[in-house]
């Protein structure tokens, strides 16, 4: 009898014991909201929040200032309020707010509002709805039509031009073998320097003049931002304590190139930025990336043929990429990423040695039989020849095309020394091996950066063409990119 009775007891024991449990499980708390961040743009605006409380709700307004809550209550159910903000943020620098949400049922939730700084005017100030027409490829079937690129190199990037661009020009550069032009430009220097960065209407119908005349010869053309005296890419810009006025001139600069140069189909292509390597930590990684998605974000605001055109961005590839930091965009497969190479830089840009200042020996031989055996051994290449540059673009492949950014290799060049050059101060004693160099050189990195996808664009500044005649100046070079493209 004792026996039945314990076992009755324990079994009752249980039942209450779930019962108990289940009711605890039903009594659980319930305010749908969850800690996060939000956004309100330089100018003001108004963000609504939606949510469902089970027990009655409340906002401390206490310090708020600039943010307004409306309502700052209410009782359970679905609930919504919304976070108003009626000023622009003149105050140079970003700006937040914490707002916490209670719920009488014990649960409370963060919300962390932002509004950027109004450092310069709006200027996407005509913005139109998404227009796809003529702008049907990805970026890497966009890239797939290029076949070789050249770069019109130190003309509209700086404020001395000589000579400028002309249509005759860019027919020739057609004619030679070329369908894909970088267009290196200025826009700070070319007026964009005053209180709203304004960029002049004469330069910017200059600029669309030249992208014009490419298009309309059925040739890609890249615009950028360039160095454009360092506002962006220059030392210590990349940092926090420049994060809000370089965002800023970067939006008001790309919301006026994106609107002005609209109507073009996807035979125009934007860029970012040019060369913004000098990143040593996750930090400047982040700001730098941010730069790049102001550039996107203005111009997808801008709509039309926008919303759907191919942007490449820049940086160190270490820290640059998917799976390290990366933008978004809100259109599906339309970024590409842009590198260059000038390795091995004693060969390719180096033109002083320790003597007078040069960080290494001039290399003036690279490559599998050309190194020198009547010159100094020291002028023979000792890295950067051909396995470091395939196994370099085997990491490219990797890293970007593998996950789904295609490629564009913006600059590459080296030196081709010559008695004839009256500027030139070093002559290599091996004259065959050293132009042998030069040939193999760009035959080599054209071929390899072809091989895995990407699109090569040489940089030239008027030593390979002659811009004014229109003519071939160093055919030497043009035979071995062609020769890579084989």
């Amino acid at each position: 009898m004792k026996s039945r009775f314990v076992i009755v007891f324990t079994v009752c024991l249980a039942a209450l014991a779930s019962l108990a449990a289940c009711r605890k499980a039903a009594s659980t708390p319930v305010l749908s909201l969850t800690n996060h961040t939000d956004t309100i743009a330089a100018t003001g605006g108004t963000k609504t929040i939606n949510f469902t409380s089970d027990g009655a709700w409340s906002i401390d307004t206490t310090g708020l200032g600039w943010v307004k809550i409306s309502p700052v209550s209410g009782g359970s159910g679905s609930a919504s309020f919304q976070i108003t903000v009626a000023d622009s943020n003149a105050t140079g620098a970003v700006r937040s707010k914490l707002i916490y949400v209670s719920s009488s049922s014990g649960q409370g939730r963060r919300i962390m509002v932002y509004q950027y700084a109004l450092i310069y005017p709006s200027y996407n100030t005509s913005p139109i709805p998404p227009d796809a027409s003529g702008m049907g490829s990805t970026a890497a079937q966009l890239i797939a039509k290029m076949t070789l690129g050249t770069n019109i190199g130190n003309t509209l990037e700086l404020n001395n031009i000589e000579p400028y661009p002309t249509l005759a020009y860019i027919q020739f550069l057609k004619q030679t073998g070329f369908n894909a032009v970088r267009l290196p430009c200025g826009w700070y220097l070319h007026g964009g320097n005053n209180p709203t960065a304004k960029i002049p209407q004469a330069w910017m119908d200059s600029v669309k003049q030249v992208v014009q005349w490419c298009v309309s010869n059925d040739m890609y053309v890249m615009l950028n931002i360039h160095w454009d005296g360092g506002w962006l890419e220059g030392n210590g810009n990349i940092t926090v304590a420049r994060k809000d006025s370089v965002q800023a001139r970067q939006k008001a600069y790309w919301e006026q190139i994106a609107t002005a140069m609209r109507d073009f189909d996807e035979h125009l292509l934007f860029a970012s930025a040019n060369e913004p390597f000098g990143i040593s930590n996750d930090d400047q990684a982040k700001v730098l990336v941010s730069y790049h998605q102001a550039c996107i974000n203005a111009v997808r605001s801008t709509g039309g043929r926008n919303a759907y055109r191919t942007i490449a961005i820049q940086g160190p590839d270490d820290y640059i990429r998917p799976g390290g930091y990366f933008p978004t965009d809100p259109t599906p497969d339309r970024l590409a990423f842009e590198f260059h190479n000038y390795t091995p830089s004693n060969f390719a840009i180096l033109d002083q040695d320790p003597s007078e200042g040069g960080w290494g020996y001039i290399f003036y031989y690279w490559g599998a039989g050309n190194h020198s055996t009547i010159d100094s051994a020291y002028r023979n290449s000792t890295y950067g020849e051909e396995a470091d540059q395939l196994a370099y673009y085997t990491k490219l492949k990797t890293n970007y095309i593998d996950k789904g950014i295609p490629l564009v290799m913006g600059e590459y060049s080296t030196n081709r020394r010559s008695i004839s050059h009256p500027w030139e101060t070093h002559i290599p004693l091996d004259m065959v091996k050293h132009d042998n160099s030069v040939d193999a050189w760009y035959t080599y990195l054209t071929r390899q950066c072809l091989a895995i996808g990407a699109k090569p664009f040489i940089w030239e500044t008027g030593g390979v063409f002659d811009r004014v005649n229109n003519t071939v100046i160093d055919q030497r070079t043009v035979d071995a990119v062609k020769k890579g493209a084989q």
